[in-house]
């Protein structure tokens, strides 16, 4: 909202004293707030939420992130109180970083930007080396892998003065009782999940949505749309596909179905103009570079490079795109909330494999703790799980998968989705992220959120009326992988260049034979996923290649 009038930085005074902002993300509550500050004395020069931010902080101080509901990343320098406070959302959709060397702390929204700093080098220790090949292409709460970089833990501020920082968790789950029928439940969903959504539809510059077929994307699509014809106006929506996928697509556990013919079903039942963008597998491959200087950090390879060229191609229309991220996590969408041998893992349950991840590692290496490290970040999260007393089993574990997913899974696809988006000069805003929802999500039953025995059961229900059967009922098939051997053998072209580069720092840390073989076999000789459900064979091999790219476009140091 006026872009014009939201200029940065910011600075307005209040009784004899300057408060300056940068800030970066969105506020779906700004008319409330703008509302309430007027109520407390307070004018305004323009409709941006910025300026309702700032404003917001010399009313309330501190104590505003509990008004706040958005995305967003910011920095407030209180002159009166000679300090800076940094704030993240929530759910970490928006990232903050920051270093501390010697008397100057330097902070940014992208690694790149503490790097630049002249007093920040990028170095690289055993302990983020051990990351990479333990939690990798997640990182733990708080870390940016290199030495000497951290990052804003989610739902974190910090307040920085002259000789100390304060760092505080300002939002946490609470678990509660319910008190709900079934009925009320999904009454009381639909209405929350509408109004997020709506909140989002706000803007002066042009917005689209993501549709891909699933359950997610076409409940955010048809709400958006159903708006717009309220206003005579067409949602536009976007799907990807990738050229000769139809000839390739096998159907697995955790893709069922692919997406193409579901989303032009959604979109004639909408009425909304779609496109779908058909990806190149050499531009693909390619784009791996970029995708990593994106993110700054090896990330999930073609899953990255994908959004990468799909935001650059909705970016040639639109400025905003709505997303379907984050459903999965809150009403229960992977199997690991369904199957028991995957709900029990004494792990991340995206992590069953991480073993023999050390059979990539050359000797110099094979001594890193990467299971341990695992072990011991899994049960210092359980460890900060809330429960209720008397809770059953079943419930008391299902509490657990929420609060890992949430705070790992779900944060590591948000880090992704907004540095692929950003790179491309879009704002993707993802309605399940509200952190209503969230909070609603994790008190629901067990037999509520799987009702009728199905993942995402409420969530179903509550669209009914919304979505058409069969999408209500499509079994989940997440974000779309090419099954294309091309790409596979473009891949394995790259990492066999970098092999054979005797200047490629990749050399000094993995098993030349071992990944050798991993070529020779296009990725099969791997037999485990990497990571979660889509890090498989040449997903693999592109991780790999990614990590080379990282360490040298990065000038990486090991320390």
């Amino acid at each position: 909202m006026d872009p014009e009038g939201g200029k940065q930085p910011m600075t307005r005074s209040l009784n004899g004293f300057k408060y300056t902002l940068i800030y970066n993300g969105e506020l779906y509550n700004t008319e409330d707030l703008r509302k309430e500050l007027k109520d407390n004395g307070f004018r305004f020069d323009s409709y941006s939420d910025t300026e309702v931010l700032l404003t917001a902080y010399m009313c309330w101080g501190i104590d505003c992130v509990k008004k706040l509901n958005g995305i967003f990343a910011f920095a407030v320098y209180d002159e009166k109180e000679k300090q800076i406070l940094l704030v993240r959302d929530p759910l970490g959709v928006k990232p903050l970083f920051y270093s501390t060397q010697g008397s100057s702390f330097i902070f940014g929204s992208e690694i790149k930007t503490v790097l630049a700093h002249p007093y920040v080098e990028p170095l690289l220790d055993k302990d983020g080396l051990t990351e990479i090949f333990a939690l990798g292409p997640a990182v733990r709460p708080g870390s940016a892998l290199f030495k000497g970089i951290e990052e804003v833990p989610p739902a974190h501020l910090m307040i920085i003065k002259a000789n100390d920082i304060l760092d505080k968790e300002y939002w946490k789950l609470v678990p509660r009782e319910n008190t709900e029928t079934l009925e009320e439940a999904s009454d009381h969903l639909s209405f929350l999940l509408t109004d997020a959504i709506e909140r989002q539809l706000v803007g002066d510059v042009p917005l689209c949505t993501f549709l891909s077929g699933g359950l997610d994307s076409s409940a955010i699509s048809a709400i958006a749309a159903s708006s717009y014809k309220k206003q005579n106006k067409i949602l536009t929506t976007y799907s990807l596909d990738y050229e000769d996928n139809d000839k390739y697509f096998k159907a697995s556990l955790f893709q069922p179905t692919s997406d193409p013919y579901w989303a032009q079903q959604m979109s004639d039942f909408i009425g909304s103009n779609h496109k779908t963008y058909m990806i190149n597998h050499e531009e693909l491959a390619h784009t791996l570079k970029d995708a990593v200087l994106a993110r700054d950090l090896p990330g999930m390879a073609d899953i990255d490079s994908s959004l990468f060229l799909f935001s650059r191609e909705i970016r040639k229309d639109f400025i905003i795109a709505l997303s379907g991220e984050c459903a999965d996590e809150l009403f229960g969408g992977y199997p690991w909330y369904t199957k028991p041998e995957l709900m029990n893992l004494p792990t991340f349950p995206w992590s069953n494999f991480v073993d023999s991840r050390k059979a990539l590692l050359s000797k110099e290496f094979q001594s890193l703790p990467i299971s341990e490290v695992v072990n011991e970040n899994y049960l210092a999260s359980l460890k900060a799980v809330p429960h209720l007393e008397g809770e059953t089993q079943e419930t008391y574990r299902m509490r657990e998968l929420f609060y890992l997913n949430l705070k790992w899974f779900m944060v590591n696809l948000l880090n992704r989705k907004d540095r692929m988006s950003m790179a491309n000069s879009i704002e993707v805003r993802v309605p399940f992220a509200d952190y209503r929802l969230v909070e609603y999500a994790f008190n629901l039953p067990n037999d509520y959120k799987f009702f009728e025995g199905r993942e995402k059961g409420l969530l179903r229900r509550c669209l009914k009326g919304i979505l058409p059967e069969e999408i209500i009922y499509r079994k989940k098939s997440p974000y779309p992988k090419t099954h294309n051997p091309i790409y596979t053998d473009l891949v394995c072209s790259m990492m066999k260049n970098a092999l054979n580069d005797s200047s490629s720092p990749i050399l000094n840390i993995i098993d030349k034979n071992f990944v050798k073989e991993l070529l020779a076999t296009k990725g099969a000789s791997y037999k485990n996923p990497w990571f979660g459900q889509l890090m498989t064979g040449p997903q693999l091999i592109a991780y790999l290649v990614q990590f080379n790219l990282w360490l040298k476009e990065y000038n990486v140091k090991l320390v």
